[in-house]
């Protein structure tokens, strides 16, 4: 019998809306196996809360797995301090690295072939004391990873960005031939790996207003971004660009496009979470492993209620699932 999927999630925030989500996720029945690495005694609790009912399972490596809906498995990770919905606690931060380092190690190791990560809460790590920038440079420094590149993506787009979370005064400087060349390198690979994309087709955002209007708003395109495409066209790469952000997320642009690159965090994204917020997914392109994620943040206000949508959740896990196979038909 074919051995079935097994995906690492980790819920993130535990004061947050991703317990939530989880526990509405195992109400369903599924024929992949999926694994919360999370305390079992906050996901008990939680469930009692939002008046769910779970069947708890330690997970063992090569432990039989028979679908039913209800049950949940779960790798132990303990909390500090029990866990408040809505309420932040810091002294819970290492909890939600720990859940992290061992999801990536377990991927590593290959004894989930995904990990799929729930919403956390920037703040509250850095309060804690542990410099925290993002899930993106996290599993990055955790793999050993020099270049990743955050992408979001929904079933009609896909946005990469050049940069991710720089304050908007040090995107210019950052912006290089070099950087450049590694994300645009790394989005044509991990399209035609993860996706099964032969040729991939990228539209490139231009950084300055009207993608610098011959130099009258900025050189970057005529410096740097046009001079870079120039050179990878002639290695094989299908680009299309520099293009003026206002204009490029056309119906009639997209149409033709397996993904854009942004030149930075809200040039992109504001767009693509218009189009499909709650609906999208998170993916770290570069990584020796793969990890996608929720497009929402930690909803603490609705935390324990029973308001949280899994949609976002549901598509991570989709999306995971779909490169699982692709990695699969490769090998």
């Amino acid at each position: 019998m074919k051995s079935p999927d097994i995906l690492a999630i980790t819920p993130g925030e535990p004061a947050g809306i991703g317990p939530d989500i989880c526990i509405e996720y195992a109400q369903s029945l599924h024929d992949f196996q999926i694994v919360l690495l999370a305390d079992p005694q906050m996901l008990q609790a939680r469930a009692k809360q939002l008046n769910k009912n779970i069947t708890l399972l330690e997970f063992k490596k090569g432990m039989d797995y028979t679908p039913a809906a209800g049950i949940v498995h779960y790798l132990p990770i303990a909390l500090p301090e029990p866990a408040v919905s809505g309420l932040l606690n810091r002294n819970n931060a290492s909890y939600i690295l720990n859940s992290l380092d061992s999801a990536v190690q377990g991927c590593l190791d290959q004894t989930f072939d995904a990990m799929v990560t729930g919403p956390i809460h920037k703040g509250i790590i850095n309060e804690s004391g542990i410099p925290f920038t993002g899930h993106t440079e996290y599993l990055a420094g955790k793999t050993h990873t020099e270049k990743v590149v955050m992408m979001l993506a929904t079933d009609e787009m896909r946005v990469a960005l050049a940069t991710t979370h720089l304050p908007l005064k040090d995107v210019p400087q950052a912006i290089t031939s070099d950087s450049l060349r590694q994300v645009l390198s790394i989005l044509n690979h991990d399209l035609k790996s993860k996706y099964g994309i032969t040729a991939p087709h990228i539209l490139v955002c231009g950084l300055n207003p009207h993608a610098g209007e011959d130099g009258h708003l900025g050189r970057e395109e005529l410096d740097i971004i046009i001079p870079l495409l120039t050179q990878l066209k002639a290695e094989g790469f299908n680009l299309t660009g520099p293009l003026p952000a206002d204009t490029l997320f056309s119906p009639r642009n997209l149409a033709n496009a397996d993904a854009v690159l942004a030149m930075y965090h809200d040039q992109g994204l504001p767009v693509l979470k218009y189009q499909g917020f709650g609906k999208a997914v998170n993916v770290t392109l570069g990584l020796p492993i793969i990890r996608t994620s929720v497009d929402h943040g930690t909803a603490l206000d609705i935390a324990g209620t029973g308001q949280a949508d899994i949609g976002s959740l549901n598509y991570a896990i989709r999306i995971a699932r779909q490169m699982i196979q692709a990695k699969k038909s490769q090998q």
